[in-house]
């Protein structure tokens, strides 16, 4: 009998291996298991209407987006994403609440029986836990984010109302194939039959494979660029300024974006075709949600680490981009910048090739080197080995928190202090201390 929050999280972490912090080990191909697990709770993921995320790079801040919008429309939106920064019930939200500390370990203990039997993933686990809760609030609609891949993801027993993918890049190479054809083929088992499906994003490399298995299941498939073009405007006013211009009917509007990352241009158009695709459906939704919705989605849903600026002097932003894609679009608006010196307090796990992200670094940055308190966090000695061979010198530092004192008190006025390399390192920024974070 679990009795506390903390020591439900602790057995579930330890009895259930998670795949983000432990890596391979934890990782179960397949859906067996969640089938099972899904029956035994009385198949709950047949009884809420959802739209399904999935994508390399893009897809966490596209399912908070949507679901920022449907709050606007005053939906009672679910929306269950991963990995967590700080708390475990960040997985799990309706209208941007957290799931209740209460519901976890009633939860997990009237399954005790089933998780001996089954032995699901922790993944596995939480999918199921959010699928269940989302049926008992009596939800409108979920925004489901894939975990990793889609195909064998256990969030792919949905029937979804529209699948969208987002950009297609290398990530998780050992599981999901060494090609972009290769991957995009695991995300696109996401499309289901009869289902529309929103591409964000046409790109060369990989358009045949999703038009193929659209064909294969008769699900319409639009890709969001070819309907719209957006131009930045730049930042004003703490917003992101673009213009919009839809190509069905040549009109053009302005849209402000509480999301500050470059990144975020190319997750637009597949936002705004998968909300047309929706209305298209029935669902109530007016421009003045999509405005406001896009606006506020940090206040909407509690998304973190996506540009997030937590000070100015010297000026503090953290990103949790951490493949070679991600990496080269945050270098890229990092160099748009102007500042005295960059510090970069960075850490990696120990499953991606570090030599290829860190080529994309500015040479004249100041590193810091660290690690995140995880089983699979690369070692900062390791790390640091990779940045000497690049030509790098390195300070080693042994936890984030320690790292970003020692950039504070380094750091002139004027310098730009960057934190990131890995979804765990910006787990592990004490936000408390920055209370102008916004």
């Amino acid at each position: 009998m679990l009795n506390t929050y903390e020591e439900t999280v602790a057995f579930l972490f330890a009895q259930l291996p998670e795949f983000q912090r432990t890596g391979a080990p934890a990782y179960k191909p397949g859906l067996g298991n969640i089938l099972q697990l899904c029956q035994a709770i009385g198949n709950p993921q047949h009884k809420f209407k959802s739209i399904h995320v999935a994508g390399t790079n893009g897809k966490g801040s596209t399912s908070h987006s949507l679901a920022s919008i449907f709050q606007e429309a005053g939906y009672k939106t679910g929306l269950y994403t991963s990995p967590h920064l700080l708390d475990f019930r960040e997985r799990i939200r309706i209208n941007g609440q957290m799931i209740e500390e209460e519901t976890v370990i009633s939860k997990t203990n009237d399954w005790l029986p089933l998780i001996g039997s089954i032995k699901p993933s922790f993944f596995e686990l939480t999918v199921a836990l959010a699928f269940q809760y989302f049926v008992e609030q009596k939800i409108d609609l979920a925004i489901i984010e894939v975990g990793m891949g889609g195909r064998l993801d256990s969030t792919n027993i949905i029937d979804p109302e529209l699948s969208l993918i987002t950009n297609i890049s290398y990530d998780h190479q050992n599981f999901l194939g060494n090609t972009l054809p290769l991957i995009a083929a695991e995300k696109a088992g996401i499309i289901k039959q009869n289902r529309p499906v929103v591409i964000s994003e046409f790109q060369e490399e990989t358009h045949l494979v999703f038009e193929k298995k659209a064909k294969l299941e008769n699900a319409e498939l639009v890709f969001g660029s070819n309907l719209y073009s957006v131009i930045d405007l730049g930042i004003e006013n703490g917003l992101r300024h673009c213009r919009v211009f839809k190509k069905r009917d040549e009109s053009t509007e302005i849209l402000k974006l509480s999301l500050l990352g470059n990144y975020q241009l190319k997750n637009l158009p597949g936002i705004l075709e998968a909300v047309s695709q929706m209305q298209g459906r029935g669902w109530k939704i007016e421009p003045e949600h999509i405005q406001n919705g896009l606006a506020h989605v940090q206040s909407n849903t509690g998304l973190m680490g996506r540009w997030q600026i937590l000070q100015s002097r010297p000026l503090i932003i953290c990103d949790t981009g951490h493949n070679e894609s991600g990496i080269q679009n945050v270098m890229e608006q990092l160099l748009s910048y102007s500042y005295k010196n960059l510090w970069l307090i960075w850490g990696m796990v120990n499953d991606k090739d570090p030599s290829k992200i860190i080529r994309h670094l500015p040479k004249d940055a100041k590193i810091i080197a660290t690690q995140a308190s995880i089983a699979r966090a690369l070692p900062k000695e390791e790390l640091a080995n990779q940045f000497k061979a690049l030509g790098f010198d390195p300070v080693l530092k042994t936890s984030v928190a320690e790292a970003l004192e020692y950039a504070i008190q380094m750091a002139d006025k004027e310098d730009l202090i960057f934190v990131g390399g890995s979804t765990f390192i910006i787990a592990e920024i004490p936000f408390q201390k920055f209370s102008s974070s916004h």
